[in-house]
């Protein structure tokens, strides 16, 4: 729903965090949940990671808005389903977090949220989507091979993006 971007965002921020650069993790120097990568191309240059560690929520809101919420159709979702889809998009892929959506209703897992997976969404019940996807999106954690090193906060965010998309779909 349209007036759920700004909370969701709100969320997916505590969840992301400041400036990483782990290791072992693939996207590398990330600051408030956006790659250097992502960044680069929303600035179509090549940034510092200076630049990268001063990034603030009002430079970022708007990347998160185009190539997450816009794409995974947030403000047409249901309240609750919207952020699900929109946190596992930001921390897994968009077209993973649309699949997974796709599965969860059952309807071909296409990657891209068009008008058979809204219909499907709009005949069933929200909160068993959101518990489905939780369930789903567990698994999904737990097959990766980072999931030693990254699992328990993976699994911490499930449960907190499910229980936040519950309270969502409630209210």
């Amino acid at each position: 729903m349209k007036e759920n971007l700004d909370a969701s965002l709100k969320m997916v921020l505590h969840h992301e965090g400041g400036y990483v650069n782990h290791p072992s993790d693939p996207g590398g120097s990330t600051m408030r949940g956006v790659t250097q990568a992502v960044y680069e191309d929303w600035v179509d240059r090549p940034v510092t990671e200076d630049e990268m560690k001063a990034l603030t929520v009002d430079d970022v809101t708007p990347i998160y808005k185009r190539n997450y919420w816009d794409r995974v159709k947030g403000d047409e979702l249901p309240s609750g389903i919207d952020f699900t889809v929109f946190d596992l998009s930001v921390n897994g892929g968009v077209g993973r977090g649309a699949k997974m959506l796709q599965k969860v209703v059952g309807v071909p897992q296409d990657g891209a949220i068009g008008p058979q997976t809204l219909g499907a969404v709009a005949r069933m019940d929200p909160v068993d989507i959101i518990e489905q996807y939780a369930a789903e999106r567990e698994a999904f954690y737990r097959r990766l091979k980072t999931f030693d090193t990254f699992g328990r906060g993976w699994l911490r965010r499930n449960e907190e993006t499910r229980i936040a998309a519950l309270k969502m779909a409630n209210d």
